[in-house]
């Protein structure tokens, strides 16, 4: 295996910005923030945090299965929201997905997001032995 394993994550920011989906660096699984995008662009459920999130959890789990881990190999995510008021649904869609992994969680509110619509972003590190 080498050393550094990256993911492309086949968009245009993806191209215009040079980052990965996800980089694997020996036991750790780097997956960046991801929009709830949709192909053509738009954001998934506009309006609806929560929906938004799980579109965001099932795009990490994918990201994660590329390199043979899953969301129990979760070990830290970092959750933005646009509106904090929102966060409770944000939260379920996280607990229900994490609910074995309960990885170390920071959440914040931001300003806003590259895409109007968008209401949150989840980023995720998972450990998994190397193979």
């Amino acid at each position: 295996m080498s050393r550094v394993e990256r993911l492309d994550a086949g968009s245009a920011t993806a191209a215009l910005a040079s980052y990965s989906r996800a980089v694997r660096v020996g036991d750790l699984i780097f997956v960046s923030g991801a929009l709830a995008r949709l192909d053509t662009g738009e954001i998934s459920h506009p309006g609806d945090a929560k929906a938004q999130a799980e579109v965001i959890l099932d795009r990490i789990a994918a990201a994660l299965a590329t390199f043979g881990a899953g969301l129990d190999d979760v070990v830290e995510t970092k959750v933005y929201v646009a509106d904090i008021s929102r966060w409770e649904g944000v939260g379920e869609a996280h607990g229900a997905a994490f609910r074995r992994a309960m990885p170390a969680t920071t959440l914040l509110e931001i300003a806003r997001f590259a895409h109007p619509d968008a209401l949150v972003e989840i980023s995720a590190v998972a450990a998994v032995t190397a193979g």
